[in-house]
């Protein structure tokens, strides 16, 4: 026979299952295996003798090979990453009842002890738990478990099939089936601008001691081990931290460890990243170093080296510092360059983060999206993983979301965590462009100066091309080998501002790079039109440069640029003529009209469920300086195009207000050691600032009707209690605290939360009630639905001496406010409750503002934001 008759008689006899069309209806490639094992043993006997040959055998497994090829790939792009709980208690609230495994629960905020037998058993057992429900239900090669949940939830990550999940979700002793979710980054002068070096460093023995021994944990994209920010100083070597139990993972080129003493611990998780297909090994590095830059930017805010300089381009712009120089830094990567992240490996994360020992979690984080399977927004695995973290003593501090100035677009809901908003704080770089016919052009751009009293030609990149074609692509300046170096030598150069440099495929950099390049003197970047959000940073630059973002601005630099320029009918340029100078951009200007909350800055009010209901919990926090920071950098960094390559950078996002309040709570910390996460959360709530430096009310960046920057009076939906005070936060006076228990009542008392899947997540009963939700004792108040008069409590701790506290409150006038009783006298260490009566005067359809405040005689002042809606049913 002819190879064309084998393969035609072949294919003839191909059961219609193993046609590719009808591929998915198998579960596994076992199945197609054993179904292909049935065709070979009926075409044996088919094919009598010596028919069967060899060759006839070889395109059978040729095609099987094929096929089941084929229906791997299917499979894969099929299955998904989903997150699973399961009916029995993780290790942190196990308080006994199975045979041979005695109880592991500890108490609201204590310390869990993983190195005990009783923790190793119970986790192994829950591990065993996990592989057993999973083998019983699939075959081996049908599933990858990815992570066994044990210490703080009760679960496992798999990577199924969305059949295999609903199988899952059927099978007893399966309380929860989450699909994987997606998260994403949310991305100096602030230590002086936050009064640390002289009002709050000082009393904990200087700056190089402020925060040591805390151990800080980064769930982020990792770190450059090698920066000076990073080094373990010689003069003060940090001392060994034996209570600490992180691993350090090796760095797989250079064989060293990622740890070195300031870094404590260095690990990566991206199991999930990784069968999703989102990790590549060649970008995203498989190991804990920072292959983008946001991470060891975090990590510096919060707890970099003191007095490192920060040098680009030939120029030095001040030290920089952590907001805890001596904390030590525990690193956990589970973000990633392009992609961001996964929740199965942020949940593994900070798992592994409580498990080594950390004190307080650094999450500059959040979902791209809400969670697919849950309703409400405090119920979900990387929520209930925190509430679980902050049950075992971790204070956790999270960026409210980047989607500001819009309402309802925080991304950090839940009582247990602080949620931390950006402030832009009151150093503004400007600069200007002086033209020849005397206007003066203002702009933004961290350069130096052309020469003092001499302007300089300018010359527009349209106009000084090599090649006529493809002018929309080279007026962006991203390619100087397109220009002419012979007319740009010595003048300035005049690009535009091109769509590119929003998606990042063009940088003011790159700008700089190919102006320098040419010869030039300098140049002008000049934004002609813009869309509603578009976010202009100063960038330092080598040579003098300058962006003009008032789009009119730029009008009047281009009508005086082409009156000035004579051309022939071809449209070619005779003679420039056209002329100006840039100014200084390298020092800025302290602004009083500071801090004032950033335009990108995530919005309240928080909402309980994806119908965005609103929830009785006050969001965001507090608020902390997040726009224009200067950090360290990874030189491998691609986040931001602008500083590819450098070892700091300025960037804005509520990424880097998060770790302020991380590096903050750390200071707290180490002065309050036996504080529980509430109380250092209400210590920095209660004592930060509503008023800017010049003693104003802080304002908040929003948009007007023709989408331009506007200041209008921040709410506490903009910045929570407020402005971050750090000296203060240290001796608060009153504490609100709240444990896991006062967490369980707030669940249970939310309209619309169903008790079993509060159980699902919490293992825990609704048998403990606060009446209503806003009675949690958060150091904030919020009454979505106040329908004629609602009495809320409050109990205050005192931290400090004997001290009498007399309470007032005001509060909008569509809303009466009072308090009971109006004074009261506490000893050390007593508690004492107060009330909040809220009555409706008149409905308004909009959320009223107002505050209570509690002054002592010894000079503590103590203050609480409320809100609340009025309703006339």
């Amino acid at each position: 026979m002819s190879r064309g008759v084998i393969e035609n008689s072949y294919n003839n006899e191909v059961p219609d299952e193993l046609k590719p069309n009808n591929l998915m209806m198998f579960k596994s490639v076992t199945d197609v295996i054993d179904m292909y094992k049935r065709y070979v043993e009926k075409a044996r006997t088919n094919f009598p003798g010596d028919q069967w040959t060899i060759k006839q055998t070889m395109m059978i497994v040729e095609h099987l090979f094929t096929l089941s090829i084929l229906l791997s790939l299917l499979i894969i792009a099929k299955c998904e990453v989903y997150i699973v709980t399961i009916e029995g208690d993780p290790v942190i609230s196990y308080r006994g009842g199975i045979d041979g495994f005695e109880a592991t629960a500890v108490e609201s905020d204590q310390k869990l002890d993983v190195t005990s037998d009783l923790v190793t058993s119970y986790s192994q057992h829950l591990t065993t738990r996990h592989d057993n429900l999973l083998e019983s239900l699939f075959d081996d090669e049908s599933y990858t478990k990815l992570y066994s949940y044990k210490h703080l939830i009760n679960g496992f990550a798999v990577h199924i099939s969305p059949e295999q999940a609903e199988t899952l979700r059927r099978a007893p002793g399966v309380k929860s089936v989450d699909r994987d979710w997606k998260v994403r980054k949310l991305t100096t002068h602030t230590p002086q601008f936050l009064g640390l070096p002289t009002g709050v460093w000082p009393t904990g023995g200087g700056f190089d001691r402020a925060g040591e021994d805390i151990v800080i944990g980064f769930v982020d994209s990792g770190i450059f081990p090698h920066h000076p920010s990073f080094r373990n100083p010689e003069s003060a070597p940090y001392e060994p931290l034996p209570r600490y139990r992180g691993k350090c993972e090796v760095d797989p080129d250079t064989r060293r460890s990622f740890c070195n003493g300031k870094i404590v611990g260095a690990q990566h998780f991206a199991k999930a990243a990784t069968v999703s297909g989102a990790f590549n090994p060649s970008v995203d590095f498989a190991s804990p170093l920072d292959g983008d830059g946001h991470g060891s930017h975090t990590a510096a805010i919060a707890a970099g080296n003191n007095g490192i300089p920060v040098r680009l381009h030939g120029y030095e712009y001040g030290k920089a510092s952590g907001m805890a120089p001596r904390a030590r830094i525990a690193v956990y990567k589970a973000l990633y360059r392009l992609f961001g992240g996964f929740v199965a490996d942020v949940v593994a994360a900070i798992e592994q983060a409580v498990h080594d020992g950390v004190d307080i979690i650094n999450l500059s984080v959040g979902p791209n999206s809400p969670p697919a399977t849950t309703r409400t927004t405090f119920l979900n695995p990387f929520d209930a993983v925190l509430l679980s973290a902050v049950k075992s003593g971790v204070f956790v501090a999270q960026a409210a979301g980047n989607g500001g100035p819009f309402s309802k677009t925080l991304v950090s809901y839940s009582p247990w965590i602080a949620s931390v908003a950006a402030a832009v704080d009151d150093r503004r770089y400007k600069n200007h462009l002086t033209l020849g016919n005397g206007k003066i052009l203002p702009g933004i751009g961290m350069s130096p100066a052309t020469r003092l009293n001499k302007k300089y030609t300018l010359v527009a990149a349209n106009d000084v091309l090599l090649d006529s074609s493809g002018k929309s692509s080279t007026s962006d300046c991203q390619r100087p080998e397109v220009l002419n170096k012979n007319l740009v030598r010595g003048n300035i150069l005049l690009c535009g501002y091109s769509f590119n440099f929003v998606i990042g495929t063009a940088s003011m950099t790159k700008v700089a790079e190919t102006a320098k390049a040419l010869g030039a003197i300098g140049f002008v970047l000049a934004v002609e039109n813009t869309s509603p959000g578009t976010k202009f940073d100063p960038v330092p630059v080598g040579i003098p440069g300058i962006l003009i973002t008032d789009v009119s601005k730029s009008s009047d630099l281009i009508d005086y640029y082409n009156v000035s320029t004579s051309r022939d009918w071809t449209g070619r340029v005779k003679s420039f003529k056209a002329v100006g100078s840039i100014g200084d951009g390298l020092e800025p200007i302290l602004h009083k009209s500071a801090p004032m909350v950033a335009l990108f800055s995530a919005r309240g009010p928080n909402i309980k469920d994806y119908s965005f209901r609103d929830a009785d919990l006050l969001k965001p926090d507090i608020l902390a300086p997040g726009s224009l920071i200067w950090a360290s950098w990874s030189p491998n960094g691609t986040d931001e195009a602008n500083y590819i390559g450098e070892h700091f950078a300025m960037i804005s996002g509520t990424s880097m207000a998060a770790p302020h309040i991380a590096g903050i709570a750390a200071l707290v910390k180490q002065k309050h050691p036996r504080w529980s996460p509430a109380a250092i959360k209400s210590a920095l709530m209660t004592t930060s600032n509503t008023l800017d430096r010049a003693e104003r009310p802080i304002l908040a960046q929003q948009y007007s009707g023709s989408e331009t920057m506007t200041f209008v009076p921040a709410t506490p939906f903009d910045y929570g209690s407020g402005h971050v005070n750090p000296r203060a936060a240290l001796d608060p006076g009153l504490v609100f605290d709240a444990g896991y228990e006062d967490y369980l009542g707030f669940l249970c008392t939310t309209p619309g939360l169903d008790s079993h899947e509060i159980q699902n997540y919490t293992h825990r009963p609704c048998n403990y009630t606060l009446g209503h939700p806003y009675n949690l004792n958060s150091p904030s108040i919020a009454v979505s639905h106040l329908v004629r008069t609602q009495t809320v409590t409050r109990t205050v701790t005192n931290v400090d001496e004997e001290e009498t506290y007399t309470i007032t409150a005001r509060m909008s006038p569509a809303v009466a406010i009072e308090t009971s009783p109006r004074a009261m006298t506490l000893r050390p260490g007593a508690t004492r409750r107060f009330t909040v009566t809220l009555t409706v005067r008149s409905v308004t359809g909009v959320y009223s503002f107002g505050e209570v405040s509690l002054k002592g005689n010894r000079g503590h002042k103590v203050r609480i934001p409320v809100v609340a809606m009025g309703y006339d049913r």
